[in-house]
């Protein structure tokens, strides 16, 4: 259940439009920045983001003013957390295609970042990009900029598969654009890889997988192909043109990524994601799961802060105009109770390797995870020492298994 408050005043927000209660740990929790970035070149026909294309802005937004509104909301951000402002131990810039804006505008916003926030030591800047949408010049400005960490969107290394996912970049040049930002100097480089696209054979995926271990990157995600309502691909699916993913397909691929990526020495550390050890897990990642704070920029962006959470207005003109204006970007804001906590501890907790504590779930709820353990989706020693932990068959029932323990 959670409560939904009134809108923010249209003016600039005061410290007390945060509960007093949010910011009780506001300095001792781990902190973040996302950055929300919503342009793209060309709309993919599986995704359902808060993106836009050129054609798709209209009036009142401009990409070449972007990073200028991006720092406006930064600064009120630090306005309503402070004057104890939390560390930023992590910057996420992601879309959308953060890399359509020039390099020089990031490093911008993440400079804005440094003058208003204190960051910590070994904060870990993310950008997400598209693999044509990078050079080794912009990677070396970024770098030099101070991002530390690159996620490319790769999808598949089949040209036929990139087609049916309306990507424009060519088999290749998701390795290569990992090849360059290795050269120009980036700690960690992660590819994103997608599964289960109609047409894909078991040999593109292998081939996919083999692409990946061929790049000289530390982590790797991977995603279940999940058709979202409104999207060209579920148009495309219910006129006939292509058939629906398999579940079992599914299935069979996640077994063939984990076994594959496991044998090359990634760990997986999350239900999709995999890391060459500790050192290479996406940290900002794992503070969404770990429900600690993190403040969005950007139109549509979330934020969370002790217990708030809120939503900016969808729109990149609306969210800039109102910016523009001294007022609130924010469209909506709810205060979650102790039972919505407690759910998505479990909801976020058990997709971990780490699994969680027996006791953060309901009496009920330790009941169904003990014959979780007999239907062979919990691990029986975990379980045993207090903690529930997906199995490997676990893990291909993740939602399943979360659905069953949840009241």
């Amino acid at each position: 259940m959670t409560t939904t408050l009134p809108l923010l005043p249209a003016r600039p927000p005061a410290d007390d439009d945060l509960p007093a209660g949010a910011r009780e740990h506001l300095t001792t929790t781990p902190f973040g920045l996302y950055v929300h970035v919503p342009f793209c070149a060309t709309r993919c026909g599986y995704c359902d983001f808060n993106t836009y294309t050129s054609d798709e802005l209209g009036p009142g937004a401009n990409r070449a003013e972007y990073a200028g509104t991006a720092i406006a909301e930064l600064s009120r951000a630090a306005r309503v957390l402070g004057p104890d402002l939390p560390t930023v131990s992590t910057v996420f810039v992601g879309g959308g295609t953060p890399t359509l804006l020039p390099a020089e505008d990031l490093a911008a916003v993440l400079a804005a970042v440094r003058e208003l926030f204190p960051v910590a030591a070994d904060v870990e800047v993310t950008t997400e990009a598209n693999p044509e949408s990078v050079t080794p010049a912009s990677l070396a400005t970024l770098r030099a900029a101070g991002f530390t960490r690159l996620s490319l969107g790769m999808q598949s290394a089949a040209e036929h598969v990139l087609a049916v996912l309306d990507r424009r970049h060519t088999p290749g040049r998701a390795a290569q654009a990992a090849r360059e930002a290795a050269a120009a100097g980036f700690e960690h480089v992660n590819l994103d890889l997608i599964y289960g696209t109609p047409g894909e054979t078991d040999a593109d995926w292998a081939a996919s997988l083999d692409a990946v271990l061929a790049a000289p990157v530390d982590h790797v995600s991977a995603y279940a192909l999940i058709v979202e309502d409104g999207t060209r691909l579920a148009r495309r699916i219910t006129r006939g043109e292509l058939p629906m993913p398999d579940d079992d397909v599914l299935a069979d691929r996640y077994v063939q990524a984990d076994t594959t990526l496991r044998g090359a020495g990634f760990d997986w550390y999350e239900v999709s994601n995999w890391s060459r050890g500790d050192a290479a897990r996406c940290r900002h990642n794992e503070l969404y799961w770990a429900n600690a704070n993190w403040w969005g920029i950007g139109p549509g962006a979330h934020s969370h802060v002790g217990g708030v959470r809120w939503w900016n207005v969808k729109h990149p003109a609306a969210h800039a105009g109102r910016l523009a204006a001294g007022e609130s970007p924010l469209a909506d804001r709810e205060v979650l109770d102790d039972a919505d906590r407690a759910l998505e501890t479990v909801m976020l907790g058990l997709r971990l390797r780490d699994g969680l504590p027996l006791t953060a779930l309901s009496a009920a709820g330790r009941l169904r995870a003990a014959d979780a353990v007999a239907r062979g989706l919990l691990d029986p020693a975990a379980h045993d020492a207090g903690r529930a932990v997906l199995t490997d068959r676990g893990r291909l029932l993740a939602d399943a298994v979360v659905r069953d323990l949840t009241d």
